[in-house]
């Protein structure tokens, strides 16, 4: 997986937040989940579906995505909160391939083909499309997929909800791409962690070399808040609306 950065389009990424608890652009709604839509030279990816299909295509609608332009959708983990809004999308849109991790059970599976998607399970980490990676499936427990956008400045590690832990995701994705993380975002799972694990993990961050933090969903306030407070400008707010590309990077 060590293959160079295919340099044409490379920067070329913008990453729509489509669904979260915490709230961004005024108008739109809020709920306990996640997704985001990445955009790409080549395809159109969303990542996780959020908890409510209704609230999802509401969303998508007052941000002008047209579910007919999306070309793949990689699902995180199995919570609802995660996948809920994946049939009603599919109701909109069917001719999508659907990855998810390879321990998602057949029933799910079965409804995403038996409605009319193509499904890809992924166990190790693969390409998605150019430029564009699975970490694998990671965790004991809950099996769970981070997503990653390789770019000229260093990795952007997409999470849902980090089970496996956000320390090891970032871990696991610059051993496995032999690059820095320029930008992780998505949930952090540290909702009910105490003020020191959460100080260790943006510890953990930065004797990483991740650059820029963006945690919502499961991260919860209080750990928001200390990311903030210890990232400064490097600190990307994330909520419902929330448009992020290549020039809000600035190494």
């Amino acid at each position: 997986m060590n293959e160079q950065i295919e340099r044409e389009d490379a920067n070329d990424f913008k990453i729509t937040v489509v669904f979260d608890n915490f709230p961004y652009k005024e108008g739109l709604e809020t709920s306990w989940g996640f997704s985001a839509l990445v955009n790409t030279p080549g395809e159109n990816i969303l990542f996780d579906t959020g908890g409510d299909g209704n609230m999802l295509l509401s969303n998508m609608q007052k941000l002008q995505i047209v579910p007919g332009s999306i070309d793949i959708i990689v699902l995180s983990h199995i919570h609802g909160d995660h996948t809920g809004g994946l049939f009603a999308f599919l109701k909109q849109n069917s001719d999508v391939n659907v990855f998810v991790p390879q321990a998602f059970g057949d029933k799910f599976k079965n409804k995403v083909t038996e409605s009319g998607a193509e499904i890809t399970e992924v166990e190790e980490s693969r390409q998605i499309c150019k430029n564009v990676y699975s970490t694998g499936q990671l965790g004991l427990l809950i099996k769970e997929q981070g997503l990653v956008l390789k770019t000229d400045k260093g990795l952007i590690l997409i999470t849902g909800c980090a089970h496996p832990g956000i320390v090891k995701m970032v871990k696991v994705a610059k051993e496995i791409f032999k690059e820095d993380i320029v930008l992780a975002m998505g949930g952090f799972h540290l909702e009910w962690s105490t003020k020191g694990k959460i100080q260790k993990v943006i510890s953990s961050f930065k004797e990483s070399g991740v650059r820029y933090a963006g945690p919502c969903h499961c991260t919860g306030e209080k750990a928001r808040a200390i990311f903030k407070k210890e990232y400064e400008e490097h600190f990307i707010e994330i909520g419902a609306g929330r448009i992020i590309t290549m020039d809000d990077l600035k190494g």
